[in-house]
Formats: structure tokens, sequence, C-alpha cells
């Protein structure tokens, strides 16, 4: 059985700093695409950045590009989110979530695993 966990949400002033971690076990992810997504309340799951198996492809949505950075550690079978210059819009549950093959895609609906996700709060 797939999971993943994430960790290293809270609660932090704008500006400030966030490096979220996605653990995985019970499946080598290292040939999978990873990605991270959001849901803030009353939104709908939005698309935050994706990365290749290798590490050496990575897609941003607009509204972070710049500011967070997304890698991963196959040998750990684990992904990472820095997020930096934290904004309040930046507050959400962050989730993780893994997809077979090669293609870094933004749609949720394409990704097969999700871990259980992680709040990030970001105050004024």
């Amino acid at each position: 059985q797939v999971q993943l966990v994430e960790s290293g949400g809270g609660l932090v002033q704008a500006g400030a700093s966030l490096r979220l971690s996605c653990a995985g076990s019970g499946r080598t992810l290292s040939s999978d695409v990873m990605g991270w997504f959001r849901q803030a309340p009353g939104k709908e799951r939005e698309f935050v950045a994706a990365i290749s198996w290798s590490g050496g492809i990575t897609k941003y949505a607009d509204s972070v590009k710049g500011r967070f950075t997304i890698s991963r550690d196959n040998a750990k079978n684990a992904m990472y989110l820095q997020m930096n210059s934290l904004k309040v819009e930046d507050t959400a549950v962050y989730y993780c979530a893994a997809r077979a093959g090669t293609v870094l895609v933004v749609s949720q609906h394409r990704y097969d695993y999700w871990g259980q996700g992680t709040q990030v709060t970001v105050s004024s």
C-alpha cells in the first residue's frame, strides 16, 4: 500500500519561510512524477509545483514562481517544497502527490497517490 506523508507545515508570519517534506513508503517513487497541490478554505484544490523523476524538470504555478522551489531525493523516497517570502494568500492545506509516468501535469485528476495534507497558515 502506497503512503505519502507530508510534514513541515505550521503557522508563520508573512515573509517567512517553510520547508515541506513528503515521505513515501510502499512504493519506490523514483520513477514517478511528483507534485504539490494546495487547497484553501472554500476553494478548489490547485496545482503548486511538479517535478520529474530525475528532478531535472520542474513546473510551477505562476502564483508561486520565484518564491517556491520543489526538489526530491530519490534515495530517500522523498520530495520537498521550500517556500520563501510567504504571503497570506499561501494559507492552505498542502498535499503531495505522485503519478506513474514521465509527463509533468497540473491536473490533480491525473495523480495516482496522495498524502493526507499539512496545514500552512501565514498571518499578516
